[in-house]
């Protein structure tokens, strides 16, 4: 056993203790696999007619849902990326796809709690809205198959789109623009190690045609793609920067948000040794304006990355040295610590098929009241889709036998005394983030490890 091996414990049986709760439910949207979708509602959408007759049961006793969408508590994830997207067939048997949306209550408690669920986008009398007191199994139905979207939009979107082919994306223009001896290449290339490896390794086995996805997923065959490309459309700068996508989803108080509250410490700490090197490579603006494999690379980016939409909000140049710094933030964050926290836990959230099925063989139901156990196990992923994909989430979730956690950097690439020295105090900085981590984690039954420094792979390696 490699000494890696001792460091990463898996839990996938408090998953499959917890899984029917709704607090757990809605703790995953927190700390789960995919914990960039919750937003705070201030409205209701007009496609989703939730109302306070539906809903006041499960609230406070003297409030209602306006008051408590205007306190805050009232939380929304909308899988709208999912909508007509066409259903994989398996095995010759059509698959089922739902976009769902999900209304969520933080209670005086601090829990969150799932309080209606619409499977599909259009309200229909047909798309009932399901609530926490109908008939148990109707309830459980309706949460399996928002787990099972949640579950195909976290590979597709969140990790597959989000940190591996962004972060090919990075290596490319690194490669093809920074001369070995740039002092950026010399920062970002350990950032990037295996990258290109295992993106290689993704589209021979992963989401070839035939490949595991196809085998498994209800978004597989030209779905998959089509899912890429929504997201792809959608995907902003703003949304990549945490501080910045914290804020627009409105979740910079929900308590127990760890992975917030720890992306947010190691976003700060990256952007300090970031500016501390390019306050010594870079001392004014105009050295950052001169620099033409600097503005080669960010060009390249925007144009073969983001094919040039400006919507998007990717710089097509940079003009100061914050800018500068923001990017290669968000680059190195992206790379390291935001594709920990998508892919470490998927072997503990994803192992137990019944919260994470990753398909559906029965369509969503369309009344309330009918749903048995029976047709609960009908409808999930069959044992080969299963097998197919604990095998692919069981290798995503285990290290390298090389494993090099963030901010190790072996090779030595900077020669001069001061650059080391950051290097020195940002192994520091993020010591200490691990044992805070680490203490608060103590007692805890399902600590949250995949932000912990010394668990996290210095790139996108597998």
């Amino acid at each position: 056993m490699q000494c890696c091996d001792v460091l990463f414990v898996y839990n996938p049986e408090y998953v499959h203790k917890k899984w029917k709760e709704d607090d757990f439910f809605g703790y995953q949207y927190l700390n789960g696999t995919n914990p960039i979708m919750i937003k705070k509602c201030k409205q209701i959408p007009s496609n989703f007619p939730v109302t306070n007759f539906m809903v006041s049961g499960f609230l406070d006793k003297s409030s209602s849902l306006q008051k408590e969408m205007e306190k805050g508590n009232i939380f929304l994830v909308d899988y709208q990326l999912l909508d007509d997207i066409p259903a994989n067939t398996i095995h010759g048997r059509t698959q089922y796809i739902a976009a769902p949306l999900c209304l969520l209550y933080k209670d005086t408690h601090n829990k969150l709690k799932p309080i209606a669920i619409q499977l599909k986008q259009t309200a229909d009398p047909e798309n009932p809205i399901f609530l926490p007191n109908d008939k148990e199994e109707d309830w459980l139905l309706a949460k399996i198959f928002v787990r099972s979207a949640d579950f195909n939009l976290f590979e597709l979107d969140a990790h597959l789109l989000r940190t591996h082919l962004l972060a090919e994306v990075f290596c490319m223009a690194t490669l093809r623009h920074l001369a070995s001896v740039h002092p950026l290449y010399k920062l970002l290339i350990p950032h990037m190690r295996y990258t290109l490896q295992i993106n290689i390794m993704a589209r021979n086995n992963l989401i070839n045609e035939g490949g595991l996805f196809d085998k498994a997923l209800s978004t597989g065959g030209n779905g998959m793609f089509k899912v890429l490309q929504k997201a792809q459309d959608s995907m902003t700068y703003s949304s990549l920067c945490l501080p910045d996508d914290i804020k627009a989803r409105g979740v910079e108080d929900i308590p127990c948000y760890y992975y917030r509250d720890d992306g947010i410490k190691l976003w700060a700490v990256i952007n300090r040794f970031v500016q501390s090197l390019l306050k010594y490579y870079y001392p004014n603006d105009s050295d950052v304006l001169e620099d033409t494999e600097l503005q080669d690379w960010i060009n390249d980016i925007f144009c073969e990355g983001f094919l040039q939409r400006e919507e998007s909000g990717i710089p097509n140049s940079f003009s100061t040295v914050n800018e500068l710094n923001k990017f290669l933030t968000m680059v190195i964050f992206t790379c390291s610590v935001q594709h920990s926290a998508v892919n470490s836990g998927q072997f503990d959230f994803c192992a137990w098929v019944l919260n994470a099925s990753p398909t559906m063989q029965r369509p969503p139901p369309t009344k309330k009241g009918e749903t048995t156990m029976e047709d609960i196990f009908q409808s999930i992923a069959d044992v080969g889709s299963t097998v197919n994909i604990l095998a692919v989430i069981w290798l995503l979730s285990s290290p390298f036998s090389d494993f090099i956690k963030l901010g190790d950097y072996p090779a030595k690439r900077f020669t001069e005394e001061y650059p080391q020295k950051m290097i020195d105090q940002f192994q520091l900085d993020l010591k200490k983030i691990d044992k805070e981590i680490a203490h608060r984690n103590k007692g805890q039954e399902f600590g949250y490890t995949y932000m912990r420094p010394s668990l996290m792979e210095n790139s996108v390696a597998i």
